[in-house]
């Protein structure tokens, strides 16, 4: 069948691609791959009731309000996704089988099982692609420009998962180079009120991952995936709150790095 006929998004659908603050000068540039929850008509619910669609298997609850305020703080430019990572998720590589996930946590997704080549091929094609091709369109232009670059993935996690309470409320994720990551580490615990998690409640990798190792890791770009806990920035004080807070270490960090010659 004809690929057009697989067409997912209409042309009054949002689109996948979120910009804020394009052109800004800072350093810092901000990513937030699962920052919404939409999911195209075409799909329906999935198959799922909303009290499921709300969860978290559907997306980074809080974590686009903090990147909003990030980079209003550090006046830095972002890309965030707009739709469910049960769609398909914007942080794996889409050839792997957690990309379009047939259960989540322990979640039967119904809308994802058994779904053609074609289908797949539209989700990566209109959500993934325009996605990670703007990113990288940021990163390319910057680069021509002659200008330096530091990635911060921003994410957050549940509370509890599987069953498991978390009592961290930061993760600082990293793998090949952990430069940025290692001060964001020390400032965090100096704050003197947080457990901070190291590669915990996730460790970055390029099977779990994909942002960081693609763009941030392959060009040699200094950067750091954060991860917040759900119900401290559920709300927009605790959005505000948050943000506020990295702005301040995520400066000091960099301060310490550009002093390093990095």
């Amino acid at each position: 069948m004809d690929q057009a006929a697989f067409r997912l998004l209409a042309e009054d659908e949002p689109s996948p691609v979120q910009v804020l603050a394009e052109g800004a000068a800072s350093d810092f540039f901000l990513t937030a791959d699962h920052a919404g929850r939409l999911i195209p008509r075409r799909l329906g619910t999935l198959g799922l009731p909303e009290s499921e669609r709300g969860r978290h298997i559907a997306w980074d609850i809080g974590i686009a309000g903090v990147t909003r305020l990030l980079a209003e703080a550090l006046e830095a430019e972002a890309v965030l996704q707009a739709y469910s990572r049960l769609v398909i998720d914007c942080n794996r590589d889409p050839r792997v089988e957690s990309s379009m996930p047939v259960i989540s946590e322990h979640t039967r997704i119904p809308g994802n099982a058994g779904i053609s080549a074609a289908e797949k091929e539209a989700r990566r094609t209109e959500i993934f692609v325009p996605y990670h091709q703007r990113i990288a369109a940021f990163l390319d232009a910057r680069h021509a420009a002659g200008r330096r670059t530091v990635l911060v993935a921003m994410h957050s996690f549940t509370p509890v998962f599987k069953g498991e309470s978390r009592a961290m409320q930061v993760g600082v994720l990293y793998n090949r180079d952990d430069r940025l990551a290692r001060l964001m580490l020390d400032l965090l615990r100096a704050e003197g009120d947080l457990v901070v998690g190291d590669n915990a409640p996730y460790a970055v990798s390029d099977v779990t991952d994909y942002t960081v190792p693609v763009h941030a890791e392959r060009r040699g770009l200094p950067h750091v995936e954060l991860e917040i806990r759900q119900d401290l920035i559920a709300d927009a004080a605790g959005q505000a709150a948050w943000a506020g807070r990295l702005a301040r270490l995520l400066r000091a960090a960099d301060e310490e790095l550009r002093g390093a010659g990095h």
